[in-house]
């Protein structure tokens, strides 16, 4: 027996001869058996994946346009992001951080440089970690150690579910719960530039904004918002960190989506699409922030990890070469504008920016159109109860968009909900 062979019978029923005997429904039936119920039941029980696509275990073919939250941008099963960590796997795989590796070093080289000259100039030092809600804990660290205490984060914001993490996150359906969380975060309604400045003071440690509101249901920053954010926070003396989890390398169209307001933060977190699928996430200081966390403030067992570092460094090296940049403009916006061309009574507009899009419904129906979406072979995502989350990989092209944008129609009439008056 190959390894390969061998590693592939660790996964009961995953082997060639048991796989027709499997289905989806028998894998959703082991996993509510065997795990926590956090997500509730999988809609389905993906096999495998290829480019934009992936297949489930009944055989069926969808065309993927969630991108496993925004973090597949290279699709599935890349051939540089396999090779990329394969060869670093059987190279060097994991050494701590009391030891240093090439691709580390590289990759944190990398991210300071497309952050721009600016950037360059200030200094910079990367922070990595293993996903997004530890890089904004680290940003949360950063931000104490300025000696200040208070934070001021927007309303429907969301920066992750660990503890610190939750505590900037202006949701209190999921926040609440756990409280008591770490204290002194005061939210303000986002994009609402007077009430920034009035909630930021001399005693402010930081403010934390997303460009666009993706979990808040892909709702951007309105124009001149982080240029706004950017004076109050110094004038005040105020860290601005911009979480770049969703909207990062290249989501938007831009290598990070704040760039395309002129500004320069503090303190920049990115994960999601950084590692393509693999886990990896950054927190990037700039000026003084770079320096407020020295040895011994801070950690992380696996972060940074040579193998997960060569897949930054493979997606980031995908994205230039292969001009997804302009990509992600080009398709978006033909999504955009074919979406409202349409026509359709319950399509009320489209938010966003690149790959990330919102359709706005004019009911609460989005859970409902997944579920038509799904059976017509598109995974798309139900970010609130009116709106549909569109976040691809940055490979899809515009003849895939088009497969999407023919069976929309049929998707939303069957819905069946809408209201009356905008039927």
């Amino acid at each position: 027996m190959t390894y390969q062979a061998e590693a592939s019978a660790l996964v009961p029923g995953l082997t060639e001869d048991s796989l027709a005997a499997s289905n989806n429904a028998a894998w959703t039936a082991r996993y509510d058996q065997s795990l926590m119920n956090t997500f509730g039941s999988p809609q389905r029980v993906l096999v495998r994946g290829e480019g934009c696509y992936v297949w489930d275990a009944d055989g069926r073919r969808y065309l993927d346009l969630l991108g496993g939250l925004a973090v597949n941008s290279l699709g599935h099963a890349h051939p540089l992001l396999v090779s990329a960590v394969t060869a670093q796997l059987a190279t060097l795989g994991h050494v701590s951080n009391f030891f240093a590796s090439a691709p580390q070093v590289a990759l944190a080289e990398r991210l300071l440089d497309l952050l721009g000259p600016t950037a360059s100039v200030l200094g910079g030092r990367v922070f990595f970690t293993n996903s997004g809600t530890e890089a904004n804990e680290a940003a949360f660290k950063i931000a104490r150690r300025t000696g200040r205490t208070k934070v001021v984060a927007a309303e429907n914001g969301f920066h992750g579910r660990s503890m610190g993490a939750l505590a900037l996150t202006g949701k209190p359906a999921i926040r609440e719960p756990f409280e008591p969380l770490p204290g002194g975060v005061t939210f303000v309604p986002f994009g609402d530039v007077e009430a920034l400045a009035a909630a930021v003071d001399g005693d402010t440690a930081a403010v934390f904004l997303e460009p666009v509101q993706g979990e808040g249901g892909v709702v951007p920053a309105p124009a001149g918002y982080l240029e706004a954010a950017r004076e109050i926070t110094e004038r005040t003396g105020t860290l601005l960190v911009i979480d770049e989890i969703q909207t990062g390398i290249g989501r938007c169209g831009d290598w990070f989506a704040h760039s395309a307001e002129g500004i320069v933060p503090d303190v920049v977190t990115v994960a999601k699409g950084l590692g393509g699928g693999f886990p990896i996430g950054a927190c990037i200081g700039l000026g003084r922030a770079a320096d407020l966390l020295g040895p011994g403030a801070h950690g992380t067992t696996f972060g940074g990890n040579p193998v997960a570092a060569a897949a930054g460094l493979a997606v980031l090296h995908a994205v230039e070469r292969d001009g997804l940049l302009e990509n992600v403009r080009t398709v978006g916006a033909h999504l955009r504008a074919e979406v409202l061309a349409l026509g359709h009574p319950l399509v009320k507009g489209v938010r966003g920016r690149g790959l990330l899009l919102g359709i706005e419904l004019a009911a609460p129906v989005a859970a409902q159109a997944l579920g038509e979406a799904l059976g017509a072979g598109f995974i798309v995502n139900a970010v609130t109860p009116d709106t549909i989350r569109l976040a691809p990989p940055l490979i899809l092209d515009t003849a895939q968009a088009d497969e999407f944008l023919a069976a929309l129609p049929a998707i939303l009439d069957a819905v069946g909900t809408a209201p009356k008056e905008i039927r």
